[in-house]
């Protein structure tokens, strides 16, 4: 399942009654879950978080859309942010499962169906952006609805991307695309007579003016109260703690102190632990070490499927080849404990039940074998180019460098080693399977040898690929020769379960 995150923001932040309206209008459909609305009256925007499957996401930012036309009217709009829409803007966000070019379509299926349906016109910006100029939303929403308006229609570099080359009456223009999770966090400056701090400090801040490449900013007044208001568009490369140590500092230097700060919408939570290791001085800090996270990874069973492909699909070199050949092992594993399942009980296969049992039991090891190998798979590869970013300034250094790549080698060449073996014996087990199990189950046999025999090639390449950097043959060579041998094992088998499926499903 792909899981989108949908952060459409309303210019409505003053009436309950319409803020209620356009939450439940979007909440109104099968797979689509609130998860927060946020109102700040002094703004007048609503920020409403919301996580959707793929499937749902335009149904459910569709819905709000059209509420917030019919509820709000621009040309009565007041409030301290810059809005072009009474949907100002609506971002999707990939989650789990699924990617970025997955939220482009999204955002471009909506986009059209906004133009053709709600008479509204509509900018995609971001990822989704058709134009490079129209990457940054406050490129587009420069002028605000009441510039809009003159220029929609008149001005050929204002023409949108779908819709209409005029505003709505009242809704104005919407600006929809994608991007990367963003944070909206605010520093407070004390009292209105820092507003120009305020100003100054965000135009330092943002990168637009040469500050933090990751950041958006505004000097505004909120109740009464200076206001740096920030968007984080990439917490990994610009954390919170920098943006308000770099506030601080340059707030500072105008004789002004933070007072407090606020987070808007939702934040992820590593945002937050990174913040707090920054404040404690805390070294290697890793989620790892936090209670709560191991409990989630322990009820929930590890790692999602669909968090495990969208890890493997990310531009990140691990997991890779290996560890994709280790899950096909643990899946190949499964399927053979499955047709094991099927054949115990059944009277027709009463000779053979006591043997299907020890199967199925050793399939299941097998299985747990290969998921830890998921990530030791992975694990290994941080070693290998661990060992490559050692120093090697002095002749200590290189000698101590390159036996630390030798052992990482050696490590990265076992590891798959051990997935190759354990997936040619899923495939012996696949084979006896096949040959004395339930006919009727032979095809899913015959699918649990041949995915072993193709994890089992996969994790071949990987031992032959590390082995040829080892420099010591007498160690390397024993390597690929029990891969090949490994190989040749899952080979075999997948050609037995193969015959035995085609005796009994060849007609």
């Amino acid at each position: 399942m792909k899981l989108i995150e949908l952060v459409p923001n309303f210019s409505e932040g003053r009436r309950p009654e319409v803020i209620t309206a356009i939450r439940d209008a979007i909440a109104n459909g099968e797979g689509v879950t609130v998860l927060d609305v946020s109102s700040d009256p002094s703004h007048n925007r609503t920020v409403v978080t919301v996580v959707a499957t793929a499937d749902a996401a335009v149904d459910a930012a569709f819905r709000g859309i059209a509420k917030a036309a019919e509820l709000i009217d621009l040309n009565t709009h007041t409030g301290e942010h810059p809005r072009i829409g009474a949907t100002d803007v609506c971002p999707f966000i990939p989650l789990e499962g699924a990617t970025m070019d997955d939220c482009i379509a999204l955002a471009r299926t909506l986009g059209k169906r906004v133009g053709d349906e709600l008479g509204i016109p509509v900018f995609l910006y971001e990822r989704a952006a058709t134009r490079p100029d129209r990457e940054n939303l406050a490129d587009i929403r420069r002028g605000e609805f009441e510039l809009a308006k003159v220029e929609i229609g008149t001005n050929p570099r204002r023409v949108p991307d779908f819709g209409p080359n005029h505003v709505h009456a009242t809704a104005g223009a919407t600006v929809i695309g994608a991007r990367p999770f963003l944070v909206a966090y605010n520093v407070y400056l004390g009292g209105a007579e820092n507003v120009p701090v305020a100003k100054e400090v965000a135009k330092a801040v943002r990168g637009s003016s040469g500050g933090l490449r990751y950041v958006k900013g505004l000097g505004l007044e909120v109740d009464g109260q200076a206001q740096v208001s920030m968007n984080l568009v990439d917490t990994e490369k610009t954390p919170v703690y920098r943006a308000f140590e770099m506030v601080k500092r340059e707030a500072e230097a105008h004789g002004v102190s933070p007072t407090w700060s606020e987070i808007v919408g939702l934040v992820p939570e590593q945002a937050l632990f990174d913040a707090a290791a920054r404040h404690l001085q805390l070294r290697g800090f890793s989620r790892d070490v936090v209670l709560e996270h191991k409990v989630r990874r322990a009820v929930s069973g590890g790692e999602s499927v669909t968090g495990f492909v969208a890890s493997v699909a990310s531009n990140a070199p691990a997991p890779g080849g290996g560890s994709v050949s280790a899950h096909a092992g643990v899946l190949s594993a499964a399927l053979a404990q499955m047709v094991s399942g099927l054949t115990v009980g059944r009277k027709k296969y009463a000779a053979v039940e006591d043997e299907m049992k020890e199967l199925a039991l050793e399939a299941v090891a097998l299985g747990n074998t290969l998921s830890a190998l998921v990530a030791e798979d992975a694990a290994a590869y941080t070693v290998v180019t661990d060992a490559y970013k050692l120093p090697k300034d002095t002749p200590d250094q290189q000698s101590a460098r390159e036996a630390a790549i030798q052992r990482a080698l050696m490590y990265a060449s076992e590891v798959p080693l051990q997935t190759a073996e354990a997936c040619a014996r899923v495939a012996e087990l696949a084979a006896v399977a096949a040959e004395k199990g339930n006919t009727n189950a032979a095809s899913d046999a015959g699918v649990s040898a041949l995915l072993a025999e193709a994890a089992c090639r996969g994790a071949v390449y990987n031992v032959r690929i590390n082995v040829t950097s080892i420099t010591d043959k007498a160690v390397a060579g024993p390597l690929a020769q029990k891969a090949a041998a490994a190989l040749d094992r899952a080979r075999t088998a997948a050609a037995r379960a193969t015959a035995a499926v085609e005796r009994n499903i060849g007609g």
